[in-house]
């Protein structure tokens, strides 16, 4: 008989369900089995009632945080008890709270998952070795709300990231990541957006040696994603973590996010991530971009086409010498404003060092990058314009010069 993979789970008609090792077939413990309807979507670990949990421990101030981020005008209380079956009322008639809620909006989701954290260990070297030879030199834990655990976990990681600089176009620096910022965003999102959150033994960890860096979440690719399709299948394990995250902005199209980090990856020079599950952990391995020698750099030819230019390892530098020299530039343009009793906002500081990094960046860039609105560049660029910064040339074309 020949069954063909679904999204649901087959029982006979006795109610068992097998699965299938080598050549034999073995029957499913009622832990495996619900494990299994919960890798496939057929049941949501995420609605299950907590036990011991009750209204008290939900920070009502993020509830209404996020009811008014998506439009909800009523109380906190009536919005989990009217949506998404946050807080529903069982057959005894008390309220049950679930999974996703004690996650997004518990005042501390770690009393009822204790290891429901994301921690980052950094590595020195390209392996992971214990004992006398232990080659630890970071070890941080990330607790809280989900939310709390993707800004702090992003943040923190953004820390740890060179960056590498070498000669491009027009004779101007041109700056790699070992990471893309877009990659380390994502992979950290789908880590607390997928992970299976009924595997209680084991938190998400996420290891950075000298050449990769290792997600490692707890359960399997869910429902009918495979290695070989995940780049254009999307499936949820937990949807309404997901939904939570996207009305933050942590999740941008919905099934987009896996083949952006690919062409991330591959835009960089850089092989896209791998994946391998050991036991109940599933493990994906981003390779560092800058393991590649060559770095391509995108160059317009006299036709007005785009090739590219390969850059010899000998003539990257590492920025570690550049940041020096632009934190050092930064120190002094601080110390002339203090001196002059001016103030040079963290925005207006972050304006600067972006122009720093590209001269040629635009207005448009720079708010993408910063994070406010044009008009606000534009009032920034106008305050600083003749004391902190110049234009040089005409608006296309031209570029930003830092005056010292």
């Amino acid at each position: 008989m020949d069954i063909p993979a679904s999204q649901f789970l087959h029982t006979n008609q006795a109610d068992e369900a097998y699965i299938r090792v080598g050549d034999k077939s073995r029957k499913l413990t009622f832990e495996e089995r619900m494990q299994l309807m919960y890798d496939k979507g057929e049941r949501s670990y995420e609605d299950t009632a907590v036990y011991g949990a009750t209204i008290d421990d939900i920070n009502m101030d993020a509830v209404a945080e996020y009811a008014k981020l998506v439009g909800y005008s009523r109380s906190p209380l009536e919005y989990l008890r009217e949506n998404n079956g946050f807080v529903k009322t069982n057959k005894k008639g008390e309220e049950d709270v679930s999974v996703a809620c004690i996650l997004l909006f518990g005042k501390n989701p770690q009393n009822f998952f204790p290891r429901g954290r994301t921690r980052f260990i950094r590595y020195e070297g390209v392996d992971e070795k214990v004992g006398a030879e232990m080659n630890v030199i970071k070890d941080v834990i990330f607790e809280g709300t989900i939310l709390n655990q993707v800004k702090k976990t992003i943040e923190f990681i953004e820390t740890q990231v060179r960056e590498h600089t070498f000669l491009g176009q027009h004779a101007q620096f041109v700056t790699k990541r070992d990471y893309p910022e877009f990659v380390i965003q994502e992979m950290t999102v789908n880590a607390c957006c997928h992970r299976a959150y009924n595997i209680k033994g084991t938190e998400i960890q996420i290891k950075m040696f000298d050449d990769r860096l290792v997600f490692e979440s707890p359960g399997k690719l869910p429902g009918q994603v495979k290695p070989n399709n995940i780049r254009h299948t999307h499936f949820s394990r937990n949807p309404k973590i997901a939904a939570f995250l996207k009305a933050y902005h942590y999740v941008k199209e919905f099934g987009e996010g896996f083949d952006r980090i690919c062409r991330e990856q591959e835009a960089n020079g850089a092989n896209v991530p791998s994946f391998r599950t050991d036991e109940f952990i599933l493990k994906i391995t981003v390779p560092k971009v800058t393991e590649n020698v060559n770095v391509n750099v995108a160059k317009v030819n006299e036709n007005g086409q785009k090739v590219n230019e390969k850059v010899n390892e000998n003539d990257i530098k590492v920025t570690v010498k550049v940041n020096a020299n632009r934190h050092g530039l930064i120190e002094k343009l601080i110390e002339k404003a203090i001196s002059n009793h001016d103030k040079l906002t963290e925005n207006r500081i972050t304006i600067i060092e972006l122009m720093i990094d590209n001269p040629y960046i635009s207005v448009v860039e720079l708010a993408k990058a910063v994070g406010i609105s044009v008009n606000s560049i534009m009032r920034n660029i106008d305050y600083m314009r003749g004391k902190y910064l110049r234009r040089v040339g005409p608006d296309k074309g031209g570029f930003w010069e830092i005056i010292e």
